[in-house]
């Protein structure tokens, strides 16, 4: 087995060992889905999304796609086809990271400290601004009428392309690339703790 597999097989493995909820697509270490919650304190809390994620053949030298399946209101997450606007994601992507961070670190980060000023979500964005307990009334409303009782079903198949894996899943489930984005990995720091990651991260 190759470096990369292997480090795709161990990654997967400690995903679904740190209680994650995964099912595999088509029974491919390489496309899942995995449940993510809602971080407690945020307005977000209750809420449960489908994530999917593709690893690239390259992985961990290339990032992940990841979209949300479900809609979720967020500046940075796009509601229409749930790609994803996160620097250490598309672009500041280093090995050192794994699976683990992106569920437990990467994502929590971003719904707790969304970035307006760079938006997919130019409705979500302009109303955050404006009027934030509106926002978070309009967050908790999308949390009720689209994630709730979410199930990961295995033979649930959203189609995903193969991709480079520094882009999102768009509408039609194909992976979506950042034309500007090079191949070199930026270091981003140690991952001895949560608040390291977040200080390294940038949304």
């Amino acid at each position: 087995m190759s470096s990369p597999k292997r480090r795709i097989e161990k990654d997967v493995m400690d995903l679904m060992m740190s209680g994650h909820d995964v099912a595999l697509v088509n029974d491919s270490l390489q496309q899942f889905h995995v449940i993510f919650n809602g971080p407690s304190d945020t307005p977000y809390a209750g809420g449960k999304w489908k994530v999917r994620v593709e690893l690239p053949d390259q992985y961990p030298l290339k990032s992940p796609s990841i979209g949300f399946t479900n809609k979720i209101f967020h500046p940075n997450i796009d509601e229409s086809s749930g790609s994803v606007c996160l620097d250490v994601i598309n672009q500041t992507w280093s090995p050192m990271f794994g699976l683990v961070n992106i569920f437990e670190n990467f994502l929590p980060h971003l719904l707790r400290y969304a970035n307006p000023s760079d938006p997919l979500n130019t409705e979500a964005s302009t109303l955050m601004n404006k009027d934030e307990a509106k926002y978070n009334s309009t967050v908790k409303q999308y949390v009720q009428q689209y994630a709730q009782n979410i199930v990961n079903d295995e033979d649930e198949n959203y189609p995903i392309e193969n991709g480079n894996g520094n882009g999102n899943v768009n509408g039609n489930g194909k992976v979506a690339h950042d034309d500007d984005d090079d191949d070199e990995l930026s270091d981003v720091g140690s991952l001895s703790s949560d608040d390291d990651v977040a200080g390294d991260m940038e949304i």
